[in-house]
């Protein structure tokens, strides 16, 4: 291999133009190169172009190799850190081992409704680690980095999160976000030519799959734009290894569980691989084999159905009623309206968030015990019906109404807000 200065330009050419058959591993280390300014702007452009004419931009196995090259160009955080956090600070319950979460969407719906996802990620915060990646707003009114610095009277300081920060964060809240452009400045390098192009390219897919924690994710909700996305993005989620995840497409083609009618979610489920042939006891397993290729005990399947607010026990609400357009301060105030449980329980905007915040408790696993000590403010009735998919959703709405009536979600909040205040002075 040829030492290329840091800053010298490589052609691509014999990658653009046998594209059509070109590996995923090829074309992710293209892609790769862009984080490096490896590209000039001409052959970025075509290659952006040709993974969108060729609908290789939508391939599971090219999604899960680039979101792999952008994560290990991603500013890198500790891991040995990270990993105690979660023996620390993490809260097991029912099958949760007390991993980082995350919820998030590809955006580009069209529909600029409340900035549900973050808003659900705070709430979440009171039961879950939770790793927020995101970004500002490129396509709706508000984004969640638009959102969170919109927040009065003290804004947190986003981008003094950075990667050496993060850990101590944690040390004061469940919840942190993680701003893309700190976490990922190659991206610097691209973001022209993005602008430049008439279309959504792969990047706007990417960016749901290259959290910097992604390593630690446990559980995920990740919200596609059309559902023609949602077999696509459970099964690049598989290739990249995750174990529990639940992706959803409201039927109005919106990247989050619909407060207005249906939403299809495919779900990530760990299940005994029929095909493995080891010892009975777990711990036996690595003692007895040293065969790489030998079936897991466990494989990962995809299971598809159909959600409703009332498997949540809430009404429908038309999306006109989740402040479409609406700008940063605008959502900010809900935000803090609904944190301080100011709004009515039947809020339109309160129940669109409680349902996103459920399902990530569902999938998580903390809806599974049928005892609960969440702590001040927990009647402990858990409510035990099972709904699609085989999940508690009531249940998890019972405890995310809990984390804001007991005032947990607005102190998790508060937290990280101090937190990247400090940061700031590291």
């Amino acid at each position: 291999m040829i030492e290329l200065n840091p800053h010298q330009h490589i052609s691509i050419g014999p990658l653009l133009e046998q594209f059509k058959v070109a590996s995923a591993d090829e074309i992710a280390l293209a892609i790769g190169r862009i984080f490096e300014n490896r590209l000039d702007d001409v052959q970025c452009s075509s290659l952006l172009t040709q993974l969108k004419d060729t609908g290789r931009d939508q391939e599971p196995l090219v999604l899960a190799k680039c979101a792999q090259q952008m994560r290990e160009a991603a500013a890198q955080v500790d891991g040995k850190a990270i990993r105690n956090l979660v023996l620390t600070r993490g809260r097991k319950e029912g099958s949760y081992r007390g991993g980082f979460c995350d919820l998030v969407g590809t955006g580009g719906d069209g529909w600029s409704t409340f900035n549900v996802s973050t808003t659900a990620s705070i709430l979440a915060s009171s039961l879950l680690l939770i790793g927020k990646h995101g970004n500002r707003s490129s396509t709706s009114s508000s984004g969640s980095a638009d959102l969170l610095e919109a927040i009065r009277p003290k804004a947190p300081l986003i981008a003094a999160v950075t990667a050496g920060a993060l850990p101590a964060v944690y040390e004061r809240s469940r919840y942190a976000f993680l701003f893309a452009p700190i976490f990922h400045p190659g991206m610097r390098y691209v973001t022209p030519i993005r602008k430049g192009l008439k279309f959504r390219t792969i990047f706007n897919l990417l960016g749901p799959l290259t959290n910097a924690i992604e390593g630690n994710i446990e559980a995920r909700v990740l919200g596609v734009c059309h559902d023609g996305l949602g077999p696509i993005f459970a099964e690049t989620l598989r290739l990249s290894g995750a174990k529990k995840g639940l992706v959803v497409c409201g039927e109005e083609q919106l990247d989050e569980i619909s407060c207005a009618g249906r939403t299809r979610c495919w779900r990530l489920r760990e299940r005994p691989n029929p095909a493995f042939h080891g010892p009975n006891n777990e711990q036996d397993e690595d003692s007895t084999t040293s065969d790489e290729e030998a079936e897991p005990r466990k494989v990962v399947y995809i299971e598809q159905f159909t959600l409703e607010p009332s498997d949540f026990g809430l009404q429908r609400h038309p999306l006109t009623e989740v402040g479409p357009g609406k700008k940063p301060g605008e959502n900010a105030a809900t935000l803090m309206q609904l944190l301080r449980n100011e709004l009515r329980r039947d809020d339109p905007v309160l129940e669109f968030v409680l349902m996103n915040t459920a399902a990530l408790f569902a999938i998580a696993g903390v809806c599974e015990p049928d005892t609960s000590e969440m702590g001040h403010g927990d009647d402990g009735k858990v409510i035990s019906e099972i709904g699609p998919g085989g999940l508690r959703w009531k249940e998890g709405v019972r405890r995310a109404r809990w984390a804001v009536e007991s005032g947990q979600a607005l102190a998790s909040l508060e937290g990280y807000i101090e937190a990247s205040h400090a940061a700031k002075g590291q």
